[in-house]
């Protein structure tokens, strides 16, 4: 069985992915990676399809027709990873955000105690750098919203950094995911954790780019305050259920808990 695959979605990121590809594969650590690239203008694939010449084994590269979204490039790259059948399927970002080294300390908390291993800014030992005062507001007031809302213990909620284990992703019908932006990572979180789930918070520390130009905007942002009670609100009329062997057995006697 396929062990560990990464999936990074990029849209103009010819400025990291090089550095970012070579950080993972130089550790040695038998990491897979999957570029789910939403044809960047910028010539970021064809930096990929470079660097598949020297890692042939292990890099891969999907090319979407356009910019469709950071949610349906992930899931674009859960299903093909299912697929293949990878064991545990990670997602990060491409712009050092989130340090490579930390992959690990992921992988090792979903091997030993967790469905789901989260790259956690808001727990104990977690931090942000070089971010100003208003995102950091920003974040940690939309991270304290979310838990107010949805009641789900996760203290980063929009954290992007992720391990899943492949039966989590199995689960989740993804045809009901319905958001794009840090909404999706939100839903994603909640939908884990509904179908009783056992997600853990890794501290980590979230450094702001350096190169290339940032993903967010007003209408990320407003996906994410509307779309929190739009989860909640939909939550109320769905019947999560968890896929075992192909039946499904009810989980709405299981609360699955956020581990700091």
């Amino acid at each position: 069985m396929l062990e560990k695959l990464v999936v990074i979605p990029t849209y103009n990121e010819s400025e990291n992915i090089k550095s970012i590809l070579n950080a993972i594969f130089e550790m040695g650590l038998h990491f897979h990676v999957l570029v789910v690239d939403d044809n960047s203008p910028d010539g970021t694939a064809d930096t990929v399809r470079e660097l598949q010449k020297m890692y042939k084994e292990q890099l891969f590269l999907q090319v979407r027709e356009g910019k469709l979204g950071l949610g349906t490039a992930y899931i674009h790259g859960f299903k093909w990873a299912i697929d293949r059948g990878y064991a545990y399927i990670f997602e990060m970002d491409a712009d050092f955000s989130h340090n490579p080294k930390d992959l690990e300390r992921l992988y090792q908390a979903c091997r030993s105690r967790a469905h789901v291993a989260v790259g956690s800014r808001y727990v104990k030992g977690g931090k942000t750098e070089n971010w100003n005062w208003e995102r950091n507001i920003l974040s940690k007031g939309g991270a304290l919203y979310t838990r107010l809302l949805t009641w789900m213990p996760v203290k980063d909620p929009t954290a992007g950094f992720v391990c899943y284990k492949k039966e989590v992703l199995e689960s989740i019908n993804f045809d009901e995911i319905r958001f794009v932006g840090y909404a999706f990572q939100i839903e994603m979180k909640f939908a884990a954790w509904k179908l009783g789930f056992r997600i853990v918070e890794i501290p980590i520390t979230f450094i702001d780019r350096k190169y290339g130009t940032s993903k967010m905007n007003k209408n990320i942002v407003k996906e994410g305050i509307l779309g929190v009670l739009k989860i909640q609100w939909l939550s109320m009329f769905k019947n999560y259920r968890r896929k075992v062997q192909s039946n499904y057995i009810s989980t709405t006697s299981v609360r699955a808990k956020a581990v700091s």
